[in-house]
C-alpha cells in the first residue's frame, strides 16, 4: 500500500515518517461561551485532506491514525477526580463509519469511558460550507440519551461552534455536566 501523503510504500495508510513530520498534534484552545472551551489538535488547513477522507471508504483508517496521534495522547495525560464519559456529537454511519465514534474510542483510559450513540441529531442537515446564519436557522435538534453524568463532547471539526453549543445545551437539559469539547481540527486557526 502507498502512504496517501507522500505515496511511498507503507504498511499504514499514512507512513510513520509523514505521521512524525506533518501530523504532530499541538493543542489549541477556543472559548465558545463564558467558561466553556473547545480544545483541538490541528488547524483545519493542516489536515483538510485527511478530514475530508470521511467521505471515502478508507476514511476510518485515517481517522484512527489521527486519533492515535492526538486523542489517545490526550487521554494518557488526562486525570480527573471521577470517571468522565466521552460522547461523540451526532455519531452516525452515513459514510460507513462514524468519525466521532472513532475519536471518542481513542479517549478510553482510567479516567474516560467512551459511550456511543448518546447524542444524535434528529434533523439531518449538512453544514459544510454554510454560514453562521444558516446554521442558526437549521438546528440539528439533538436527542440526548444520557443523564446525570460528567461528559466531554467530541467532534471532528469546529468552525463556528454552533453544533457544539447546541449539543452542550441538549446534554445539560438532561442534567449532564459538560466539561469541554475536543475536536480534531479548528477551522479558525
Amino acid at each position: 500500500m502507498k502512504c496517501i501523503s507522500c505515496e511511498r510504500f507503507s504498511l499504514s495508510i499514512i507512513c510513520k515518517e509523514c505521521q512524525n513530520k506533518i501530523l504532530q498534534a499541538s493543542f489549541h484552545k477556543r472559548e465558545l461561551e463564558k467558561g466553556f472551551y473547545n480544545y483541538s489538535f490541528y488547524s483545519y488547513n493542516e489536515i483538510e485532506n485527511f478530514i475530508n477522507s470521511k467521505y471515502y471508504f478508507h476514511g476510518d483508517r485515517i481517522f484512527n491514525t489521527l486519533a492515535k496521534l492526538s486523542f489517545k495522547k490526550f487521554a494518557q495525560n488526562f486525570k480527573y477526580d471521577e470517571l468522565i464519559y466521552s460522547i461523540g456529537i451526532d455519531e452516525h454511519t452515513r459514510h460507513d463509519f462514524s468519525q466521532t465514534a472513532i475519536l471518542s474510542k481513542h479517549l478510553k483510559s482510567k479516567y474516560i469511558k467512551p459511550l456511543y450513540g448518546k447524542c444524535k441529531a434528529t434533523n439531518i442537515v449538512k453544514y459544510a460550507g454554510r454560514d453562521l446564519e444558516f446554521r442558526k436557522k437549521n438546528k440539528r435538534k439533538f436527542n440526548v440519551n444520557i443523564s446525570n453524568k460528567t461528559i466531554i463532547l467530541v467532534d471532528d471539526l469546529i468552525t463556528t461552534g454552533t453544533t457544539i453549543l447546541e449539543a452542550k445545551k441538549a446534554c445539560e437539559a438532561k442534567n449532564n455536566q459538560v466539561l469541554f469539547c475536543l475536536t480534531l481540527a479548528d477551522a479558525k486557526i
